[in-house]
């Protein structure tokens, strides 16, 4: 029942920002207003959603209060600003045209989400008209940031601009009643986009005949490049060992893990370990790519099944401790494991970017064709543009919270918010894992993953990234902050935006410690306890950090702890070939490099002359205090991983070697106040772990004994700055603590110790999270 009519109508006009574009938030005023009987319209503008509003005052005040409350699920109102304006005596409540240009604040494009529930029952319903639709789509789920060219948020400003709407969709998208009210990538069969199945020698199929073709070369053992949201992923069988083999070996993947997608996580619950928080991630929105701890039992490798299956799964993710697991998250994926009455076809499929190590996906069609031909045996393409690329993110979850590993599609655009507000400010991120991010007052926009930033495919990726996020923020950024390595080529192409402004240099530690705070809602007044474990970062003196603990807030920093400093031999040879880490650390510690060790072993005679001579003279040498790298000698020391194909294989395995045997007691660093600095020694740890190796120590006991070793050591140097300082927060940072078993122990203990400890949990530890700190240190070094 509608409120009774005044004899004097109030108008007001609403003002709303946030990510109120793409998420049926105009539909949803107008059915607001029309339930509260109000006239007047409701449009898009270049900061959000504009209304007015004119009726009884008590349902304009009605209207004021719930346009936040009952907002659309996918909506993140970040402000409603309201005023009084002349009452028209307009009737009537209509959606109008968007009004382009209007930026004086910003709106905030969602991201893409996964086919929502009563898209997939209408996908699965052979009396539906979109039943079997690759496209289905409506006001609550589907592409967005990945379709976007402009704003406002129409039609016209995404890829869907060149599929005008049949009769039947246009008459849904004029329907205020619809669930389609304006959804702007809305399709079907009679005029949205168009599946195609091309393969080497055969006439292209279209439509379902393509899907049906793919399905029967995936059951086949096929390897096919399959067009997405995001970009173009490369699929196969992950139940064929052969299919996955032909796959690893084509992509020159090595031992790299690939990423599962499951028809239904039932599949795989007799293999994994699923908690609640994890099935409320694989099933969420966002459908990232979950790591899931293989049931444990016996040995590092984790596996708990037998015949094809266990063959399968461990040519999927070769001695891994975790499976990466996602759910189907478009239409295309729930139609190519099949619908009720399909032949039967494969139940899991390995699923992993389309591109080669390090460089960005493929979303281009032509660039499929060419790029990817010695790769697969098929395409299954469609002809819906790919404005902007968005791979799969990555998250795990430790203590029942989130971890993201890599943050992009489903996360990205959504802005982060900031506990300070900053001018506008572009941050270029790091060379590997690379993400950028521009920030204004108090919100900052990261991009999706770009890659590693060494050929010219990333870094042609990083511009448009950047013409993007300037594009849909409306951040105009006047300062550039970027690593303080001079060689990094993220560092050079700061140098290129900032033109002639000043490049802010901010130390990679500093930056991960800054970006902890940020995301946890520091405001900088206090320093904190920075624990920051990588495997490489420019220190202030021109050595390789990775170990350190620092007195830190965003104005500055002051080198509290660190590891001992101990040659980085050959540089990426060292991380390439953990051996020579370890025989590093072993001659650093004094141990002789006896054959029966298995890091001595592993090195080639000719190669350890060399490298003797190395270590003596300090030719090819840069002294490092890297955590990562100590992983890498312990995990080669102990003969669990001696080359690695992947970056951080040796500290995945050797975390893997630990989980499997369960928790035991440590080994102890040696501690040494040099020049008012804390030294952590691992000489004795070596030392130890020589000596249990050659008692015949398991493999297991031995890396969980060097986590518990590390976690101690965590603990006696914040108890050390707390007394010190008189700090109680310490920050957790740094790729090393995407390690689980370690940031979980960490937590514990420096919570039992009486810190509040932040931990990472809206960006990655790794560099995929340093933009954000090198914002938040240029924004108060600025000032």
């Amino acid at each position: 029942m509608h409120p009774a009519p005044s004899a004097v109508p109030l108008r007001r006009r609403v003002t709303v920002r946030g990510q109120v574009q793409g998420v049926g938030f105009r539909p949803f005023v107008f059915t607001l207003a029309s339930e509260l009987g109000l006239c007047g319209q409701v449009t898009n503008t270049g900061e959000g959603v504009l209304a007015e509003v004119e009726g009884a005052p008590d349902a304009v005040e009605a209207f004021c209060q719930r346009i936040a409350i009952d907002a659309p699920a996918l909506a993140e109102v970040v402000s409603v600003r309201h005023e009084s304006v002349a009452a028209t005596g307009a009737a009537g409540f209509s959606i109008a045209p968007s009004l382009p240009g209007l930026r004086t604040g910003r709106s905030l494009i969602p991201p893409d989400t996964a086919t929502c529930a009563q898209c997939l029952a209408e996908l699965l319903d052979p009396a539906d008209r979109r039943y079997r639709h690759p496209f289905i789509t409506c006001t609550g789920c589907g592409p967005r940031f990945t379709i976007v060219t402009a704003l406002p948020y129409d039609r016209p400003a995404t890829t869907m601009a060149g599929f005008p709407m049949c009769g039947q969709c246009a008459r849904e998208y004029r329907d205020p009643g619809d669930r389609r009210f304006h959804a702007q990538p809305i399709s079907c069969h009679d005029c949205g986009p168009r599946l195609s199945l091309i393969t080497p020698g055969a006439v292209p199929l279209d439509g379902d005949a393509a899907l049906v073709g793919a399905r029967r070369l995936l059951a086949q053992g096929a390897v096919l490049a399959v067009k997405g949201i995001g970009g173009y992923h490369l699929a196969c069988d992950a139940e064929n060992v052969e299919a996955i083999g032909r796959l690893r070996r084509r992509k020159n993947r090595g031992a790299k893990p690939f990423a599962l997608m499951a028809a239904d996580l039932g599949h795989l619950e007799p293999y994994v370990s699923v908690d609640p928080a994890e099935r409320a991630l694989l099933t969420s929105p966002q459908r990232p790519i979950v790591l899931l701890r293989r049931r444990p039992d016996e040995g590092v490798r984790n596996v708990t099944v037998s015949g094809a299956l266990a063959a399968a799964l461990e040519a999927v993710a070769p001695r891994g401790p975790d499976l990466g697991v996602m759910l189907p998250y478009a239409p295309v994926h729930h139609l190519l494991f099949g619908l009720p009455g399909d032949p039967p076809g494969p139940r899991m499929l390995v699923m992993t970017s389309a591109n080669r190590g390090g460089e960005p996906i493929v979303t281009d069609d032509r660039e499929a064709l060419e790029r990817l031909a010695p790769l697969v045996d098929g395409w299954l393409a469609h002809d819906r543009p790919i404005h902007v690329p968005c791979d799969d993110s990555v998250v795990r979850i430790v203590d029942g919270e989130p971890l993201p590993l890599r943050r992009s599609r489903g996360f990205v655009p959504a802005p982060v918010p900031l506990p300070l507000a900053v001018e506008p400010v572009l941050a270029v991120g790091g060379d590997l894992k690379n993400a950028l991010a521009v920030a204004e007052g108090r919100s900052a926009w990261l991009s999706g993953h770009i890659g590693d930033m060494d050929d010219l495919a990333t870094l042609a990726a990083f511009d448009r990234a950047v013409d993007h996020l300037v594009t849909v923020t409306g951040v105009v950024p006047s300062r550039v902050a970027a690593d303080r390595h001079p060689g990094y080529r993220s560092v050079k192409r700061a140098r290129h935006l900032a033109h002639e402004g000043r490049v802010l240099p901010v130390q990679h530690h500093h930056a991960h410690i800054a970006s902890a705070m940020a995301e946890n809602g520091l405001d900088g007044t206090r320093p904190v306890i920075g624990v920051a474990f990588d495997g490489t970062g420019y220190g202030d003196e021109g050595a390789v950090w990775g170990g350190e603990v620092l007195v830190a807030d965003y104005a500055g920093h002051r080198r509290f702890g660190q590891l001992r400093y101990v040659s980085l031999p050959g540089g990426d040879a060292a991380v390439a070939r953990p051996y020579r880490m370890a025989l590093a650390h072993l001659r650093a510690a004094g141990i002789e490099w006896t054959p029966d060790l298995a890091c001595v072993a592993a090195c080639p005679e000719d190669e350890r002359r060399v490298l003797t001579q190395q270590l003596e003279t300090g030719v090819g040498c840069v002294p490092t205090s890297s955590m990562g790298r100590l992983f890498d000698a312990v995990s080669s020391l102990a003969g669990v991983c001696h080359r690695v194909d992947y970056e951080a294989q040796a500290a995945v395995e050797w975390e893997g070697a630990a989980h499997a045997h369960g928790p035991a007691d440590g080994y102890r660093f040696a501690m040494a106040l040099d020049g008012g600095r804390w030294i952590a020694d691992p000489a004795p740890v070596l030392g130890d772990i020589v000596a249990d190796l050659r008692a015949g120590v398991g493999t297991g006991l031995v890396a969980a004994r060097f986590h518990t070793s590390v976690v101690e050591l965590v603990r006696e140097l914040c108890a050390r700055a707390r007394e010190a300082h008189g700090l109680e927060t310490v920050a957790l940072t740094g790729g090393v603590f995407g390690n689980a078993l370690l940031l979980s122990a960490c937590v514990r203990g420096l919570a039992a110790d009486g810190f509040t400890v932040l931990r990472h949990r809206l960006v990655p530890p790794n560099d995929g999270g340093l933009a954000l700190g090198q914002l938040m240190v240029a924004a108060r070094t600025a000032n």
